[in-house]
């Protein structure tokens, strides 16, 4: 799956979670795939199941590319 990382870095700051917004801007490329960057998700502190559970409960809305 797809998202930009800014949305990602947006619901991020959103639920106050700004650290790994730092580290999501830093580290991912602009549009991010969630199966290539997982290791880097990872390492920003972000659990891909728990992402993957955010993104079907609708927490980035309907601009996502499967």
């Amino acid at each position: 799956m797809q998202i930009s990382r800014e949305q990602l870095v947006q619901v991020l700051r959103t639920e106050g979670d700004n650290d790994t917004a730092d580290k999501v801007e830093g580290d991912l490329p602009e549009q991010i795939d969630t199966d290539r960057d997982g290791d880097a998700l990872a390492a920003a502190g972000l659990d891909r199941t728990q992402l993957m559970a955010k993104l079907a409960g609708g927490a980035f809305g309907g601009t996502l590319a499967p």
